[in-house]
Formats: C-alpha cells, structure tokens, sequence
C-alpha cells in the first residue's frame, strides 16, 4: 500500500525531473528600452534619445555623484527626453546593476527636479528575484530622491528571496539620477 504522502512526493519529484526549469523561470526580457517613454510617463506627446558615452571623465562625474561605484559600468547610457508639447516631463534613463549574479535592465523615469517618476524592469536575467519587476513593489519608489536610502528595510519593503534584487533596484535609481547630473539635466 502507497500512502498519500509518498505518491504526492514522488509526483512531485518526477515532475522536477521532467521539467526542471519549470520552478525558477523569471527571467526574460520585458520591455524595450524604446517603448519606455510611453510606459512610464502615459501622458507624453513624444520623446527624443540621446546617447552617451560613458568616457572616463563621465564616469568620474557620475561617480562624484554616488555614495559608492555602481555594480557594472555601461559603454555608454541611452536617455529619453519624454515631452508634452513643448513642455518637458522628465527624462528615462537606461542602466544595468548587477543582481545576484547577472546584470538587471531598468529604465529609470525622472522628473526635471531630479525625483523619481516611475521605472521598469526591461529585462532580468536571474532565475530567482524576478518579483521586483511587479507594479506594486516598483510604486515605492515615486516620488524619491536619489538623496534617500532606497534600501531594503530602512525605506523600501523587501522582497523575501530577492533581497540583491531589491538593493540592485535602488543602486539603479540613484546610478540614473547620477548620469542626468553628470549630463546636465538635473540638478
């Protein structure tokens, strides 16, 4: 006689067999980095890109301005000027931090005063942690300045599991505030 227990462990275990990338499969690319603009700032009438190269005088400025070296530095960094009319709205900035093992895509929206408007997750590459590309936990970041924490536990809620994920999340809020002020465009 087989009891419940050992039939549901071994249909579990034959399923992990079967299809053992089926527990962890959060990574994948989400969102390209031209079709940002639109997502983070909706009531946009356009936006043009600029690219920059991230020269060793750049990364010098954008240095300055972090409290300590970001995890991976770019060849150069892709900036959307999102407008309404003739209005300016805010910027979209595209950096990498690295995760727990691999680099995270985000596309950082900030106001012209240098605050967070909203961002995204374009692309995560880890097999776990994939929960900090969710709406509900990117909303904590609106409104913050790069001058706040923006770590877990002092001022954003952890993700359990995903705690590099998180920490990745807020070295990339600050690294794109740090490029817009190495660029000139917020102080």
């Amino acid at each position: 006689m087989l009891s419940r227990r050992r039939f549901v462990g071994g249909a579990v275990g034959g399923l992990l067999v079967l299809r053992p990338g089926m527990g962890g499969a959060q990574e994948g690319e989400f969102l390209k980095a031209e079709d940002s603009p639109r997502q983070l700032f909706p009531g946009a009438s356009g936006a043009t890109e600029r690219s920059i190269d991230a020269t060793p005088a750049f990364r010098e400025q954008v240095r300055a301005n972090l409290e300590r070296p970001p995890s991976l530095w770019e060849p150069s960094y892709r900036i959307f000027t999102v407008r309404q009319g003739d209005r300016v709205l805010g910027f979209v900035v595209v950096v990498e931090e690295i995760g727990k093992h691999r680099p995270i895509t985000f596309a950082v929206g900030i106001d012209p005063d240098g605050a967070v408007h909203d961002l995204a997750v374009l692309a995560y590459r880890e097999a776990y942690g994939g929960e900090v590309r969710e709406r509900r936990f990117l909303a904590q970041y609106a409104r913050r300045k790069a001058s706040a924490p923006l770590m877990p536990y002092r001022d954003i809620q952890n993700i359990s599991g995903a705690t590099l994920s998180v920490q990745s999340t807020g070295r990339a809020v600050k690294k794109a505030v740090a490029v817009l002020k190495a660029a000139g465009d917020v102080r």
